[in-house]
């Protein structure tokens, strides 16, 4: 029996697996933050508006956005476990703790803000700060399974999501509160994306372990 044969099968579908379910999730995180905005009727702006009030059915001083609520919500409890479930691939293929662990923590992070929504505190801000931490850390440490020049560019939007993070206060004094959330937030989506691409375009595992 070709044994050689069969882990190598294994590696090549767990890498397809994972950079599938990456792949799809940076792109559904941010389509459904889009489409929750534009459903949104409530007075919204990307400057001073927090991203996680897309999630929250009901507003202060306007009615119900049970729509956009769905959508961000179910966007986030869905693409949250998609991550969950490519980490779990990704750590069977290289046996990384350090970059898988940070990865499966950024995806219950996902999950917990879709199921516990912005009008549910303090589990809703647990959780997003649990994704900005992680996500930053997990596209760091991201280096030890992929090669230049990604790596680098993988090093950067973690440092960029860490660096808006811990200098929140001042940040949003220009950008806003709103538009400095997201500069925590979308390097971690486009990370992922990238991520993906990178595990879809393997070949042969054994050959691109780092």
């Amino acid at each position: 029996m070709d044994y050689d044969g069969i882990i190598q099968a294994d590696i090549k579908s767990s890498m397809t697996r994972s950079g599938t379910l990456l792949f799809l999730a940076g792109f559904l995180i941010f389509m459904g933050i889009l489409t929750s905005e534009m459903l949104f009727k409530a007075p919204y702006n990307t400057h001073d508006s927090y991203i996680s009030e897309l999630g929250t059915a009901s507003t202060a001083t306007k009615a119900i956005q049970k729509t956009s609520a769905l959508i961000f919500d179910t966007t986030m409890i869905v693409t949250g476990l998609m991550v969950v479930l490519a980490a779990l691939y990704i750590q069977k293929i290289f046996r990384r703790l350090i970059s898988t662990v940070p990865l499966a923590l950024t995806g219950i992070g996902l999950t917990g803000v879709g199921i516990f929504p912005a009008h549910m505190p303090p589990w809703h801000i647990i959780f997003a700060m649990v994704i900005f931490i992680s996500g930053g850390i997990a596209a760091i440490t991201s280096f030890r399974i992929v090669k230049a020049p990604l790596r680098y560019l993988f090093i950067l939007f973690g440092i960029t999501t860490l660096t808006f993070l811990f200098l929140n206060r001042f940040t949003s004094m220009e950008f806003g509160a709103g538009g400095s959330e997201r500069w925590v937030f979308y390097p971690v989506v486009f990370w992922l994306t990238g991520l993906g691409t990178y595990l879809l375009g393997l070949k042969d595992g054994t050959r691109y372990i780092a």
